[in-house]
């Protein structure tokens, strides 16, 4: 299935927990004003000589269970010029400890994590200490607030392109080999450590949203969890013959599991989904395509950690 545009280097939109629930990715209008039922404002508006502020929209959300390869993001509401002061407001703290180090992707995101995977079982606290914090000249933070996750069991996925295979390892022991089907030589996956970020029991994929045009539109695509901010899924497939998952590369990049109309539940596709945690990894090799940058979604664990803490402003 569709993969995005070829690059994506910009900021992240916030990232879902784990939700199972119908999820539209096709471009369209929301409600519009006035959909929360109140009045559209007073007919004598007040004038406002507030300075402007910026807070940091985080990643992932209090009280979820996310897996080892969580990467903490940061996506602020204004451009920070000063990376220095606003890092220095951020900082985590886990049980047990272990050292945390941000990276900047540009004027608007800050991402954290540790120099190898979480261990399982990790309690973990992002603690934003940003009030009254100047990001830029004029602009002040507001946040000063503790958001606490925990770190669930520890499972990796690889995906070998040429075998077309994706082999699940949890807690060190291989746990199943799927079929899979990438993709095609006109379309290629890339290689690399992806995080999954998101996941829906039922999304819809249209080409025209991601630079394809109008090659395909599926409104009830099942089992979707998003790899990349560009498009990459790995998902269900119930429009191809089973024959091509284990033998063929036919999608658009995205990583294809067999799969039925609607979802099951006991086909590939529905046990991957149902053993995944938003903070899980899938590593994709032996793709003719280029390694996935690293701000293109949270896959941040392409750098080394030199390359890492280079990016941090401290």
């Amino acid at each position: 299935m569709p993969r995005a545009r070829r690059t994506a280097r910009g900021p992240l939109a916030v990232l879902a927990a784990s939700v199972a629930a119908l999820a539209v990715l096709v471009a369209g209008c929301g409600s519009g004003g006035g959909s929360d039922g109140k009045p559209h404002g007073s007919a004598r508006p007040h004038p406002t000589t507030k300075p402007p502020t910026f807070v940091g929209i985080y990643s992932p959300e209090q009280g979820t269970t996310v897996g080892t390869g969580m990467i903490i993001s940061l996506d602020f509401t204004r451009d920070i010029t000063d990376r220095a002061a606003v890092e220095r407001g951020v900082s985590v703290t886990s049980v047990p400890p272990v050292e945390v180090t941000g990276h900047w992707f540009g004027d608007r995101r800050l991402d954290l994590r540790p120099a190898r995977f979480w261990r399982a079982g990790t309690r973990v606290t992002l603690h934003l200490r940003l009030r009254g914090v100047q990001g830029a000249p004029g602009v002040r933070g507001t946040q000063s607030k503790d958001m606490s996750f925990a770190i669930g069991r520890d499972q990796h996925s690889t995906v070998d392109v040429l075998a077309h295979t994706m082999t699940v390892v949890r807690d060190g022991r291989p746990l199943r080999v799927l079929p899979i089907s990438a993709g095609s030589d006109a379309h290629t996956t890339y290689n690399g450590i992806m995080m999954i970020s998101e996941k829906y029991a039922v999304t819809r994929m249209n080409g025209s949203t991601v630079g394809f045009g109008g090659e395909y539109d599926i409104p009830d695509v099942p089992h979707a969890m998003r790899l990349t901010a560009s498009g990459t899924f790995v998902h269900g497939n119930y429009w191809s013959p089973p024959g091509v998952f284990g033998t063929a590369n036919v999608s658009h990049g995205c990583v294809g599991l067999r799969d039925v109309k609607g979802g099951g539940a006991d086909t590939p596709a529905g046990w991957f989904y149902g053993q995944s945690l938003v903070g899980d990894t899938v590593e994709v090799v032996n793709s003719p395509d280029a390694v996935v940058a690293p701000d293109n979604g949270m896959s941040g664990w392409n750098l080394s950690w030199p390359e890492w803490t280079a990016g941090s402003a401290l």
